[in-house]
């Protein structure tokens, strides 16, 4: 099988994604009821039983309301670091002793095919992560919850192949929204979600290191809209000389549905 990436969903409201490389099958979050996993990988043509691991990014509920369930059900080993694994005592259920895997953030390991290198992102959570996925030379990145742009994410992210990064919210929306105070503070803040704008400001940098690939995800339903996460983004991108459509391909993650299935060449 060749190197293959799909967003299942992206959002607050629940996160999945879905890759594949030669004889391995993985998802990274799993935060919706495994239900709606299940017809999302069906709508794909892939059988869960032939999935080879899960990967955990940090403990909230939208990225791993399903994660126990479906280690349960299909014998299937989950991979967080030790602040992940402590962070999800109770909400997960019981999962196997032998499909508890736990990693440290900035240490490389292989599921079977794939090379996976996690690294710290700044959130409100014990110990999250981003992935760098490998295969063959080639590299996709999964970054959300971000909270500010910083180097140690931006270097991970450098010269991706193919890149999803959050951009969650309009900074108008989220200020006139009817979130109470504490929350908006919290989502603007050092360890909360990535605005668009700022998500611009990311990609112009990693455009120079030759990201031309991008899909915009964990959009907020009442902080943002598509269409203006994807005009926000394009227009920093212009700024710079970088034509969307041209010389970048830029692309949304949907939130409650499959995305664009993507083979990474």
């Amino acid at each position: 099988m060749p190197f293959v990436f799909c967003p299942l969903f992206s959002g607050s409201s629940g996160n999945a994604l879905y890759l594949a490389a030669g004889n391995t099958r993985l998802l990274i979050d799993a935060g919706v009821p495994v239900k709606r996993l299940l017809a999302s990988l069906e709508a794909l043509g892939v059988a869960p039983e032939s999935l080879s691991g899960l990967l955990i990014t940090h403990e909230h509920s939208d990225h791993i309301r399903g994660a126990g369930a479906l280690s349960r059900r299909f014998d299937l080993p989950v991979y967080a670091s030790a602040g992940a694994w402590n962070a999800m005592d109770g909400k997960l259920g019981e999962v196997a002793a032998r499909n508890q895997r736990v990693f440290r953030a900035g240490e490389d390991f292989y599921v079977r095919d794939i090379g996976v290198e996690p690294f710290s992102i700044p959130h409100d959570a014990a110990d999250p992560v981003g992935f760098c996925l490998l295969h063959r030379g080639r590299k996709a990145v999964v970054a959300t919850d971000l909270g500010h742009i910083r180097p140690s994410w931006m270097r991970a992210a450098a010269g991706a192949d193919l890149l999803l990064i959050e951009s969650n919210h309009d900074l108008r929306m989220l200020e006139t929204g009817s979130y109470p105070q504490h929350i908006k503070t919290r989502i603007r803040g050092r360890n909360g979600h990535l605005s668009n704008a700022d998500c611009g400001k990311a990609l112009c940098e990693l455009a120079s290191t030759g990201v031309r690939t991008c899909i915009l995800g964990h959009l907020s339903p009442e902080n943002n809209l598509p269409e203006l996460a994807y005009q926000t983004v394009q227009d920093a991108l212009a700024a710079q000389g970088i034509r969307c459509g041209e010389d970048f391909h830029l692309d949304i993650a949907w939130r409650d549905r499959v995305s664009t299935y993507y083979t990474i060449a």
